[in-house]
C-alpha cells in the first residue's frame, strides 16, 4: 500500500486546476454536442458558442521536464453577431427616443410656462353689462309731422350704433298659459288685451307682455307695459292707483 502511494504523483495546484478547466470544457462540448444532436440548438452555431460566447482557456500542463500548452478559443458566429449588433441598435434608438421625450416635454412646459405669464401680464378690461333700449315712451308727439313714431334721437348718440344692431326679437305666439287681457276697474271701463311683446307694433294694439316674464299664476314677476299719452293711453292714469285696486 505505501509503495503505491510512492508511485503515484503529485500535482501542484495550477496543474489541478488546468485539469478541471479541461474537464469541464470537455463536459461544456458534450453537452452542446448533445443539444445539436436532438434539435435544441440553433443551426449553424459553433459547438462552444451557444453555451459560452467569447470564452479563452489556456491550459498549461506541466509534467516533467516536458511542458504543454492547450488554447482553445471560441468565437462568436456571424449570425450570432448580427444579433448582438441588432440588440445594441435597438437600445440605442430606445435612448434616442426617451432624450427625445424628456425634451419636447420640457419644451412644451417652457411655452405653457411663457403663455401663463404673458396672460397674467394683460390688464382685465372692464365689459359692460348694460344694454341700450329703446323705452315705450320714446316716441315724437302724435302732433309732429309724420305723428308719433319711436325718437331716436332721444337715445345718446355713442349708444345709437349698439340699439340699431340689436336683433329684432321674435315674438310669440300666445299659448294657453299666457294672459289674454286685463281689467283695472279703476281705469277703465273694459278690459284690455294683453298682447307677447313690448316693442312698437305689440303696443299699439293694447298691454305688451315683457317676453319672459312670468305667466299669471307661475312664480316670478309678470312685467307689463303700455302707453300713457298714444295708443289708447291704457297707462296714463297708473300713478293712481293704490294697493288692492
Amino acid at each position: 500500500m505505501a509503495r503505491r502511494r510512492r508511485e503515484q504523483k503529485d500535482f501542484s495546484i495550477p496543474e489541478l486546476e488546468a485539469m478541471l478547466a479541461r474537464k469541464k470544457l470537455e463536459a461544456r462540448k458534450a453537452r452542446v454536442d448533445d443539444f445539436k444532436r436532438t434539435g435544441r440548438i440553433l443551426p449553424g452555431v459553433t459547438a462552444l458558442d451557444s453555451a459560452q460566447r467569447e470564452i479563452a482557456h489556456r491550459v498549461k500542463i506541466e509534467d516533467g521536464p516536458s511542458s504543454q500548452t492547450v488554447s482553445t478559443k471560441v468565437e462568436a458566429s456571424p449570425a450570432s453577431r448580427r444579433i448582438n449588433r441588432l440588440l445594441l441598435a435597438v437600445e440605442v434608438i430606445g435612448v434616442i427616443g426617451l432624450l427625445y421625450v424628456l425634451l419636447s416635454g420640457a419644451g412644451a412646459l417652457q411655452i405653457l410656462n411663457r403663455e401663463v405669464a404673458q396672460a397674467l401680464a394683460v390688464e382685465a378690461v372692464p365689459t359692460p353689462l348694460i344694454t341700450a333700449v329703446v323705452l315705450p315712451s320714446g316716441h315724437t308727439p302724435p302732433t309732429s309731422p309724420g305723428g308719433a313714431r319711436p325718437n331716436d334721437s332721444e337715445i345718446p348718440e355713442h349708444l345709437r350704433p349698439l340699439v340699431q344692431s340689436m336683433p329684432v326679437v321674435n315674438v310669440p305666439a300666445p299659448g294657453p298659459a299666457h294672459a289674454r287681457s286685463i281689467f283695472i276697474p279703476r281705469l277703465w271701463n273694459d278690459a284690455a288685451p294683453v298682447v307677447q311683446g313690448t316693442g312698437w307694433e305689440q303696443l299699439k294694439k293694447g298691454v305688451g307682455q315683457f317676453v319672459g316674464s312670468a305667466n299669471p299664476g307661475e312664480e316670478g314677476n309678470l312685467v307689463l307695459s303700455a302707453h300713457n299719452d298714444i295708443f289708447g293711453e291704457l297707462f296714463r292714469d297708473l300713478d293712481q292707483l293704490k294697493p288692492g285696486d
